[in-house]
């Protein structure tokens, strides 16, 4: 069988919150979750940036399975954008980063942007005095 590792989002209703569906995912559907972002908070909606995977048929049983419970599904589409152009090599965007995706090259001081460490976490976002980080949607 295929193997499948994709980025979601899952968007809960309030009477969703309280269900264990990480565990399910894990225990009955075999998925490997990585939980990149997420915003639950108990009676109210909350969203879950995920990247599931396993194999393609145990996937298809689990996004059915988070259908059934009323969790709207989509595709994870964001990535921070980084414009070197328009950087002025302050750091602080590196100093937020918690996946390391923006350092500081010592001793040039100079930042580099590692698009695949990147976890869209959104941090660096408010750090940047010029805004040379953003989202692309």
């Amino acid at each position: 069988m295929a193997f499948v590792k994709k980025r979601i989002i899952l968007y809960y209703a309030p009477n969703v919150v309280d269900e264990p569906i990480v565990y399910k995912l894990v225990t009955e559907y075999k998925m490997v979750p990585n939980i990149i972002r997420a915003n639950i908070s108990p009676e109210k909606e909350g969203s879950l940036v995920i990247e599931l995977s396993g194999e393609h048929g145990d996937f298809e049983k689990s996004l059915d399975y988070l259908r059934c419970l009323g969790i709207r599904i989509t595709p994870f589409g964001e990535r921070v954008l980084w414009d070197e152009k328009i950087c002025t090599q302050c750091g602080a965007c590196t100093g937020v980063c918690p996946s390391g995706a923006l350092t500081m090259l010592r001793p040039q001081m100079k930042i580099a942007f590692d698009a695949e460490k990147c976890v869209v976490c959104d941090m660096c976002l408010p750090a940047c005095p010029v805004k040379a980080v953003r989202l692309d949607v």
